[in-house]
C-alpha cells in the first residue's frame, strides 16, 4: 500500500467539536433540551428556510416528511432509481407505492424528461409526492420538476443529504438548497461522510408552519400538550415515532454548522483540483457532468469510467486502487433492481440509471484531504487503468 488508505469520505472532527460535546455532557439535558432548538435555528438560518426540524437520521427525516404530508397507502411517490434505498423506502413505510424515474446517465439526476416519463406510469392512482435527489451535491432542475409535480397534483420533497451548502441559479436568482422555494420540504443527513456530521442525525427544512409543527409532533411519539392543561397532561391524536435527536449530537451539529463555509470552500478547492487533474484521462475517465444551474458543494467526487474500453472490471480497478491506498465506493446500485422492488414491480428498463451504474466510481473527497492526496489518487487511477 502506497501510504495510509484514503477513504471515499470521512468526518472532520476538531478539538472545539469535542469540547462542545463535553460541555453538553456536563449540562442538565442530554436530550430534548435547548441545544436542539439552537441547532435547528442555526441550520434554518444557514439554508434560508423558515423552519428546520432535527431528527434521528436522514431516513427518519424522509419518513417524517411522508407522515407530515399524510401520504396514504396505495398512493404514489416518484423517486429516481439512482439514490440510496431510503428515498424509496420512506414511501413504503407509509404504505405508498413507488414509481421509479430514470436519470440522466451523465449526471445521475432525475430530469424533467425522466419525470414526465415516470408520470405516464402512475396510471389512475393518486400521485402525492415527487422526491428529486441532489446527487453528489449537484442540484436537480427544481423549477421544471416542481411545475410537472404541481400539474400532476403532487408536491416536491427534496432529498438533499448530498447538497448542504450547494447553490443553484435559475434565471438571475441564486438559491440555496433547503430554502424551500420550490418544495414543500427538504431532508438532510449528518452521517459522518456528509458535509457536516453529528454521527447520526437528520433535518427537515420547510417554510410551512403547519408542516413544521406536524414534523415536531410526529418525531416525538405524536404527543401534544393541550393549552391550559395540567403540566403532566399529554395527548396522542395519532401515533408518532421516537425520532428525536439528542442534545449531545445537536451540540456537535451546532459546532459543525458554524464551519460549513470553511468545509464547503475546502470541498470546492479539492473538486477543482480533481477536475483539472482528470482532463488528461479523458475520454476513458470523465467527471460526472455538472448542470449549468448548479454550483455544488460536492459530497461525492464521482468519475465515469468506460471499464470495457479499459479492459478492466470495476472490481479489478477498486481492488488495485485499494492496494495503492485509495478507497472508493459506488453510488448507487439502481434501486429498481433491488430484490424487494423487482419482486414487487417486476423488471424495469431504465437505461440512464443502468448506464450510470455501469460506469460510476466515487473517489476520495473530504475536507481533511491535502492537495497532494488528490494528486496521489489521480496517479493511482492512471496506473491502474494503464494510462
Amino acid at each position: 500500500m502506497a501510504g495510509p488508505l484514503l477513504p471515499y469520505g470521512r468526518q472532520t472532527i476538531e478539538d472545539d467539536d469535542i469540547a462542545a460535546v463535553a460541555e453538553a455532557l456536563r449540562g442538565d439535558f442530554l436530550t430534548t433540551g435547548p441545544l436542539v432548538e439552537a441547532f435547528e435555528t442555526a441550520f434554518a438560518e444557514e439554508v434560508g428556510a423558515r423552519h428546520a426540524v432535527a431528527c434521528a437520521n436522514g431516513t427518519a427525516a424522509l419518513h417524517l416528511a411522508m407522515l407530515a404530508l399524510d401520504v396514504q397507502p396505495g398512493e404514489v411517490c416518484i423517486v429516481p432509481s439512482i439514490t440510496f434505498l431510503a428515498t424509496a423506502n420512506c414511501a413504503r413505510y407509509v404504505g405508498a407505492e413507488v414509481v421509479f424515474a430514470d436519470v440522466d446517465p451523465a449526471t445521475g439526476l432525475m430530469t424533467p424528461d425522466t419525470l414526465a416519463q415516470a408520470l405516464t406510469r402512475v396510471g389512475d392512482r393518486r400521485l402525492r409526492a415527487v422526491l428529486p435527489v441532489h446527487l453528489r451535491g449537484d442540484t436537480a432542475e427544481l423549477p421544471a420538476l416542481a411545475a410537472l409535480a404541481q400539474t400532476a397534483g403532487a408536491v416536491l420533497v427534496e432529498d438533499a443529504p448530498h447538497a448542504l451548502g450547494s447553490t443553484m441559479s435559475f434565471g438571475n436568482t441564486s438559491e440555496r438548497v433547503g430554502d424551500g422555494r420550490h418544495s414543500a420540504m427538504a431532508t438532510f443527513s449528518f452521517h459522518p461522510v456528509k458535509t457536516i456530521a453529528t454521527g447520526e442525525g437528520g433535518m427537515v427544512t420547510t417554510n410551512d408552519d403547519r408542516l413544521a409543527q406536524r414534523l415536531k409532533t410526529l418525531r416525538s411519539h405524536g404527543m401534544v400538550r393541550p393549552e391550559g392543561a395540567d403540566p403532566w397532561i399529554y395527548e396522542m391524536p395519532e401515533p408518532g415515532f421516537n425520532y428525536r435527536l439528542p442534545d449531545i449530537l445537536c451540540a456537535l451539529g451546532l459546532s459543525q454548522v458554524a464551519k460549513l463555509d470553511r468545509f464547503a470552500a475546502r470541498r470546492k478547492a479539492l473538486a477543482g483540483r480533481y477536475l483539472a487533474a482528470l482532463k488528461p484521462l479523458a475520454p476513458l475517465v470523465t467527471p460526472a457532468a455538472r448542470p449549468d444551474w448548479s454550483d455544488p458543494v460536492l459530497h461525492l467526487m464521482v468519475v465515469l469510467i468506460d471499464f470495457q474500453v479499459a479492459g478492466r472490471t470495476r472490481r479489478q480497478v477498486v481492488d488495485d486502487l485499494k492496494a495503492r491506498g485509495v478507497g472508493t465506493q459506488v453510488h448507487y446500485i439502481p434501486v429498481h433492481t433491488q430484490p424487494y422492488y423487482r419482486d414487487r414491480y417486476g423488471p424495469m428498463d431504465l437505461p440512464g440509471a443502468q448506464e450510470w451504474y455501469r460506469t460510476c466510481l466515487s473517489l476520495p473527497l473530504y475536507p481533511g484531504m491535502a492537495d497532494e492526496d488528490v494528486d496521489r489518487v489521480i496517479v493511482a487511477l492512471s496506473e491502474v487503468l494503464g494510462l
